[in-house]
């Protein structure tokens, strides 16, 4: 017999402020099916707004109620071609799950903050929203994040092997599946944040394609030595990071007024990315047989090829070889999360974000 689907609709918006993804998963099976997936590029006038609100600027509530109207109406029109892409209607989806997009992201001050007019997104689409997905964990004294880790033992952690997840998006992310069904995962620091920051700078593009620019270079040891002396790399998990950390005047602070070739820099930013997720790897997870990488960083080959060089003992490869497009795996991660909310069911791992127990994760704004 032929069941029923159950779809809800993943949105993510993430660090890298490049566009919004979103993903139609069905759960109606075993298993879930990621049916269709989409992404939008982040509007210019936009992705200007929402760099500035990084940090602290006059009128700025002003500024992110504006700015979180453009998001919503930006999720609405991504719903939309994805409805018409996959030939369903609103009332086929039982619900959206909205990440948002994070502008800021303080934890040890009790709060973090995610951009997006859910209440207008529901409206626009005639479709359930559920929202605000970090602030239930924060409150539960937990980071807040990475919340990617349940999600990722739920679909990946069958492959009867310890292995790492490591999602590199603006910041990047380990989820470590051990043998035994434990997991752990935090945030290793700048994952395309910096890079992005720096190719934007010198070539006029919001990313460095393939890693090629990065590759032309020679790493600077000096550079590369002074950054990876910021606190942050040596904390303990649980722990988490964003721009409010990893933002131009730390890259500057750090360059000093040093000269410097610029496509230096790039290959020393990369350097970093790939030495901090490889060393967070060693410490914590040395016994994982594979690596499976996801995010806009799977994309970067020269990054992937640094990793299998610092993490010779473990395979590198994306998560296509676990049947998951690397470009969708967050956006599934918040269908999954909203599918979880809305069958009261817990979606956070404590031991990975240190909150006091398990929580439903999510605000809901009825259709």
């Amino acid at each position: 017999m032929t069941q029923t689907p159950e779809y809800y609709i993943g949105l993510m918006t993430g660090t890298s402020l490049d566009g919004v993804d979103a993903a139609l998963v069905d759960f109606a099976g075993e298993k879930p099916h990621l049916a269709a997936a989409l992404s939008l590029p982040l509007p210019g006038p936009l992705r200007a707004q929402l760099m500035q609100l990084q940090s602290q600027s006059p009128d700025e509530l002003h500024l992110a109620q504006l700015a979180s109207n453009a998001l919503a109406d930006l999720y609405a029109e991504a719903v939309a071609r994805l409805l018409v892409e996959s030939d369903l209607a609103a009332g086929n989806i039982r619900a959206i799950g909205n990440h948002g997009q994070t502008v800021r992201h303080r934890p040890e001050l009790g709060y973090t903050v995610q951009l997006g007019n859910n209440a207008r997104l529901a409206e626009l689409t005639g479709i359930a929203v559920i929202g605000d997905f970090r602030s239930r964990d924060v409150a539960a004294g937990g980071q807040g994040a990475p919340l990617v880790p349940a999600f990722h033992q739920a679909i990946f952690g069958h492959t009867g092997e310890p292995c790492v997840v490591a999602n590199i998006g603006g910041i990047a992310n380990i989820t470590i599946l051990a043998a035994d069904g434990e997991v752990t995962g935090f945030d290793t620091g700048p994952g395309n944040v910096l890079m992005d920051l720096w190719m934007l700078q010198h070539k006029g593009e919001h990313y460095d394609t393939g890693g090629a620019w990065a590759a032309q270079g020679h790493l600077q040891a000096d550079l590369l030595q002074a950054m990876l002396s910021e606190p942050y790399f040596a904390l303990l998990p649980p722990k988490s990071t964003g721009r409010d950390l990893f933002h131009g005047e730390w890259l500057q602070k750090h360059l000093g007024n040093a000269r410097r070739e610029p496509v230096n820099v790039q290959a020393t930013l990369n350097t970093l990315t790939a030495r901090t997720i490889a060393d967070a790897i060693r410490l914590h997870a040395p016994q994982a047989r594979a690596v499976y990488l996801c995010g806009g960083g799977a994309h970067n080959a020269h990054l992937q090829s640094q990793l299998q060089q610092w993490l010779p003992g473990q395979q590198v490869m994306t998560t296509a070889a676990l049947g998951v497009d690397p470009d969708w795996v967050e956006a599934y991660a918040f269908a999954w999360l909203a599918w979880r909310c809305e069958h009261r069911m817990p979606g956070n791992l404590p031991g990975v974000t240190g909150a006091h127990g398990t929580r439903v994760l999510g605000a809901i704004w009825p259709a």
